[in-house]
């Protein structure tokens, strides 16, 4: 009897997903904050939109270039520690040998059981330095395009998240318009986001979205008055 074949299907794009929350959560936030705080302030539009696309420029460098740097010093660190693995297979063979025992034992294997595995690992140093590195460290080769990809992910999510709070102030005046219609583009925002990222992620998307929105609009209402209490 013919069976349906088992597809398996796993979200694999955790990283980008990371990258795009972390950039469109400041850009909501801090923006917003930014054009509330001047709204109170001050009543021309005009200031107000300056100041927040400067802000938004600075922002998504700044954030672009921390998740560079972050994406740079992840693979630096992976290299090293290959080194050193490479260097220890070499030098500590027994000793390497008895670390993958530990690791098999910690899956329930027994010494009888792993030692065959061990000594066919031992036989392939390129295949062992990477069972070391995933088992052992935990650590997974990153991918060599990960750091500008990540400072592209960031920066650009930021912009799109701020031009969301930002935007009534394009078409609306007075200041104080514009600020509520701010406050509800991006409550809606944030729970539009949350629900989506919910949906990527595996988690259940109502509660993701509202979550979101919480803690988004918990940030938002901080840096707000923060802002306000500058200002004025």
């Amino acid at each position: 009897m013919p069976q349906t074949p088992h597809i398996e299907k796993h979200f694999t794009a955790g990283e980008t997903i990371r990258d795009i929350v972390i950039g469109m959560s400041d850009g909501l936030t801090v923006p917003f904050a930014l054009a509330a705080g001047l709204s109170g302030a001050v009543s021309s539009t005009t200031i107000i939109i300056t100041a927040g696309l400067a802000e938004i420029a600075a922002g998504s460098i700044a954030m672009g270039l921390g998740g560079y740097l972050a994406a740079r010093s992840d693979a630096e660190h992976y290299a090293s520690e290959r080194l050193r693995e490479e260097q220890e297979v070499k030098e500590k063979t027994e000793d390497e040998k008895a670390e993958v025992r530990e690791v098999f034992t910690s899956y329930g294997l027994n010494e009888t059981e792993s030692a065959p595995i061990v000594e066919a690992l031992s036989k392939r140093p390129e295949a062992w330095v990477d069972f070391m590195m995933r088992f052992e460290l935990g650590l997974e080769k990153p991918d060599p395009k990960r750091a500008l990809t990540s400072a592209l992910t960031i920066a650009g999510s930021y912009v799109v998240g701020g031009l969301i709070p930002l935007s009534p102030y394009f078409f609306l005046s007075p200041a104080s318009t514009a600020l509520l219609f701010s406050v509800v583009a991006t409550l809606i925002a944030l729970l539009v986001f949350g629900y989506v990222k919910g949906r990527f992620t595996g988690a259940k998307p109502f509660r993701s979205a509202l979550q979101t929105a919480l803690i988004g609009g918990l940030a938002a209402a901080a840096a707000f008055l923060i802002a306000r209490l500058i200002s004025g």
